[in-house]
């Protein structure tokens, strides 16, 4: 199951429409969570055995005082995968240029969080950004196109599309302006992390997330497609090319101690989180290959 549906996770989609998941002996169901059905009660009830999430997940759950179901077991990407576009192409673009303009910003929490810290970090006033919360990707894109808003904070590879399509211009990358950070991750139960099976997915997961580092953007892309119906395939190629030179999917599947240390600094630094959680709360090793 995946929390969302982005080229930003190439090495997931790849371990299934690339074979790896049956190279292993394993068959697979894919799914979007949605508001019924969602990641903790589908790994709690057994009919989900891993999903696509973020670490900030389990820290959100536990400021309401619940504990999560799962433990984070590998990273997908340790870098925020958000992009900036702007009405037109802006080769000096500076953070400080959003204050007195309107901004349809990603209000799902950690885009939130990650957009907010990059702008206190380059001291911007935002309290002179006007900050939108258009609803969903769909709404924001739609709303965008429409008219609304001087820029418009997605995720890849819909401001790439925009781009394509003359409606805007990307201008700044978050992942780049914020450095590594724990962002999305692979959730599971941590009981089930020592099953054979787990053992069989990570082998897979492994393979298919080294490709997707190292193998030319179209190659990825292909293998992408399905899954990003009405995107136009020269932009997919160059979104998974942007996210090959910022560095998205480099490093080990381990999430590390540094990366996830950063992500929760940005949580606490934004007030979107109290106090800090233990590492071994929430991240368990990755099933031994």
């Amino acid at each position: 199951m995946a929390l969302r549906h982005s080229a930003f996770y190439a090495p997931l989609l790849v371990t299934m429409s690339g074979g790896y998941l049956k190279q292993q002996g394993l068959e697979h169901q894919y799914e979007v969570a949605t508001p019924t059905r969602t990641i903790p009660k589908s790994i709690a009830e057994g009919s989900v055995q891993v999903a696509q999430s973020a670490v900030a997940t389990s820290w959100m759950m536990r400021e309401k005082g619940e504990a999560p179901p799962y433990v984070h077991f590998a990273q997908i990407n340790e870098r925020d995968g958000f992009f900036l576009a702007g009405r037109k192409q802006e080769d000096n673009f500076r953070w400080q240029m959003l204050e007195g303009k309107t901004v349809l910003v990603d209000h799902l929490f950690q885009p939130l969080a990650m957009f907010q810290s990059v702008l206190r970090q380059h001291g911007v006033d935002l309290g002179k950004v006007n900050i939108i919360d258009a609803g969903d990707v769909a709404a924001m894109d739609k709303a965008f196109r429409s008219g609304t808003g001087d820029y418009v904070h997605q995720q890849g590879p819909a401001p790439q599309q925009l781009q394509h399509d003359g409606v805007g211009y990307l201008v700044a990358s978050i992942g780049l302006a914020i450095g590594p950070v724990a962002f999305s991750s692979l959730c599971a139960r941590r009981e089930w992390l020592h099953t054979a099976e787990a053992q069989s997915f990570m082998r897979a997961y492994t393979e298919a997330r080294g490709y997707v580092q190292q193998a030319a953007a179209e190659e990825v892309a292909a293998l992408v497609s399905g899954y990003l119906a009405g995107i136009d395939q020269s932009v997919l190629v160059q979104t998974i090319r942007d996210y090959q030179q910022l560095g998205t999917w480099t490093g080990g599947v381990a999430i590390t101690r540094e990366s996830y240390a950063a992500a929760q600094e940005v949580f606490i630094g934004v007030g979107m989180q109290k106090i800090s959680y233990a590492y071994e709360e929430v991240i368990a090793a990755p099933p031994t290959v």
